[in-house]
């Protein structure tokens, strides 16, 4: 038995933030049916890394990973068949998810009150990036965008540098884990009251929880963030420090005078021991500089991994800064059974990650490869929605899975 295997969720989402929502449900037994269409496929099955080094519209490593365990259809929103056919899709679902700019599922007729038209006690999920009222709910945008917008960019980076983009849509990765909470609050409110709910998850705002300290510091102090590079305001040294090989790095990071007592001990050079300068956090601040220096003409002759072993023993915090590849290839997320090999389709055998989560009497995690685009129209439209050959087969020549 699995927890969600009773929940049925249209999917229409797209990218990251919506997807990744419906595969934590999917991962735990949700029945999900990914909807996507030829003209208008989901922009992720575009972006590497392509299986094999081969592009193609059903090799992206990266579509794969936020799709597993879902049923993936074809279906042309544009053709007045199609919204019909998305109706009944709905008909069938506890859940509709949709990630789209504010707007466009009301253009379709598949808005949160023409779907209460379909079935009364239906759960929609929203996830528009900056809402749906406000000045600027209607403007169009991407993660990327949006993680600046909150200021992610202004506080990382150097100090003696200008802002840094974050390598990646910060809000699309924390907005799901909200999102799967107000779905269980939905669920649980129409199991014990019969009604259905729509929920509208501002990407924007659920990416300001994580700039909190930020937003209270001007607040209270009225103090602007300064960027600090790998600085920490209460620890130092605190870094991440160049090891033997080709970009290899250990971040170290000493928050007392025990801690640099033992770091001391361990590393030997006449230049930290006994030193006065770096007696004190206050002094191991104002000299960062010249200690880093120290630090790394120690760890420049180790492996990453020798050096946290070591100061690991120490009693020092320390840790590689793990790789693709070393996290592939990490031993404790292989003995715990993270990685799920699925045969694909096209690309073939695929590791998928599971859940960050273990339940003890559901265990959850990929049950399906992530779906070619309309892999399984026929199973969907014959077997779910019960559709019979006759029709199946008018609806193809005239161009509604499209």
């Amino acid at each position: 038995m699995e927890a969600l295997e009773d929940i049925k969720i249209a999917d229409f989402s797209w990218i990251i933030a919506g997807p990744t929502t419906t595969k934590l449900l999917a991962d735990s037994g949700a029945q999900v049916i990914r909807i996507e269409s030829y003209s208008s496929a989901d922009n992720l099955r575009s972006i590497s890394p392509m299986k094999g080094g081969v592009s193609g519209i059903n090799r992206s490593a990266t579509f794969a990973r936020y799709n597993s365990s879902k049923y993936g259809i074809t279906l042309n929103l544009k053709h007045p068949k199609g919204t019909e056919l998305a109706r009944r899709i709905v008909a069938w679902a506890d859940i509709v998810v949709e990630n789209f700019t504010p707007g466009v599922m009301e253009k379709l007729g598949l808005g949160y009150e023409d779907l209460t038209r379909v079935k009364p006690d239906i759960i929609m999920l929203s996830m528009p990036l900056l809402g749906h009222t406000g000045p600027l709910a209607n403007h169009p945008g991407l993660g990327v965008q949006l993680s600046d917008l909150i200021g992610f960019g202004n506080i990382t980076g150097w100090p003696d540098r200008g802002p840094c983009t974050l390598p990646g849509a910060y809000t699309d990765f924390v907005s799901p884990h909200y999102a799967v909470a107000a779905l269980m609050a939905a669920l649980d409110h129409r199991r014990r009251t019969g009604r259905g709910q729509y929920i509208e998850l501002c990407q924007f705002e659920a990416g300001l929880q994580f700039v909190a300290p930020v937003l209270l510091d001007w607040v209270v102090n009225g103090r602007e963030p300064v960027r600090k590079g790998n600085r920490c305001d209460y620890a130092a040294p605190h870094g991440v420090y160049r090891c033997q090989g080709y970009e290899r790095w250990c971040a170290i990071a000493v928050f007392d005078d025990s801690e640099w007592d033992r770091l001391c001990q361990v590393i030997r050079d006449p230049a930290l021991l006994g030193n006065a300068r770096f007696s004190t956090l206050l002094g191991r601040h104002h000299h960062s500089g010249e200690l880093d220096t120290c630090i790394e003409r120690w760890t420049v002759e180790r492996t990453p991994e020798e050096v946290m072993e070591t100061l690991q023993a120490a009693g020092v915090p320390a840790a590689v800064v793990a790789s693709g590849e070393d996290l592939f290839k990490d031993r404790h997320l292989r003995a715990r059974g993270f990685y799920r090999a699925l045969e694909h389709a096209e690309i073939g055998q695929h590791n998928y990650p599971s859940p960050p989560f273990h339940l003890s009497r559901t265990p959850s995690g990929p049950r399906m490869p992530a779906p070619c685009l309309g892999q399984h129209n026929e199973h969907v439209y014959r077997q779910v929605l019960g559709i019979s050959d006759a029709e199946f087969i008018e609806l193809l020549n005239e161009g509604v899975f499209e």
